[in-house]
C-alpha cells in the first residue's frame, strides 16, 4: 500500500541514498566499477569539523564532499584508516533543488555524486567544470 504521507514528506536520508546509488549503478564502464569502491554517505548537514577544514561557515552551501586520496594518489604502500567516501548532504541539497526549480532531484544528487566520484578518478575542480558546465 502507498503511504498516504509519502508527497507531504521531504525526501529522507535513505531517498537521497537511493538516488546517489542509481546514480552510479548508471556510471558507464570503466568508472563503474571503481566508483563502486567508494562508499556512500547521506548526511542533513555536514558536520562544523567538516566545515572548519574547508574553511566555510555555512552548511547550507556544501551539498557534497569526497573523502579519500584519489586514484592517481594511491600507492600501494597506503594504508587507508577508512574507505574513501563521497559525502551527500540531504538538506543543502534539498535547499538547492527548491532553488534550481527546472532540475530534478534525481539529477541534481547525480550531478553531485558524479562531480565528487570524478575527485576520487584525480580531476580537480578546474577539469570538471571544463567538461561539465552544468549550472550554465
Amino acid at each position: 500500500m502507498t503511504d498516504p504521507n509519502r508527497h507531504r514528506l521531504p525526501p529522507s536520508l535513505d531517498d537521497i541514498a537511493d538516488l546517489a546509488a542509481a546514480a552510479r549503478a548508471a556510471l558507464p564502464e570503466p568508472f563503474r566499477g571503481p566508483a563502486s569502491e567508494v562508499a556512500i554517505r547521506v548526511e542533513d548537514l555536514a558536520p562544523d569539523e567538516m566545515l572548519d577544514d574547508l574553511g566555510m561557515e555555512n552548511p547550507f552551501e556544501l551539498t557534497g564532499l569526497y573523502d579519500g586520496i584519489p586514484l592517481t594518489e594511491k600507492s600501494v604502500m597506503d594504508q587507508p584508516e577508512r574507505p574513501d567516501t563521497v559525502w551527500l548532504f540531504r538538506r543543502a541539497l534539498l535547499d538547492e533543488w527548491v532553488e534550481r526549480e527546472e532540475v530534478t532531484l534525481a539529477d541534481l544528487v547525480t550531478h553531485v555524486l558524479i562531480h565528487e566520484i570524478a575527485h576520487h578518478f584525480g580531476w580537480s575542480d578546474e577539469d570538471i567544470a571544463s567538461i561539465d558546465r552544468w549550472w550554465e
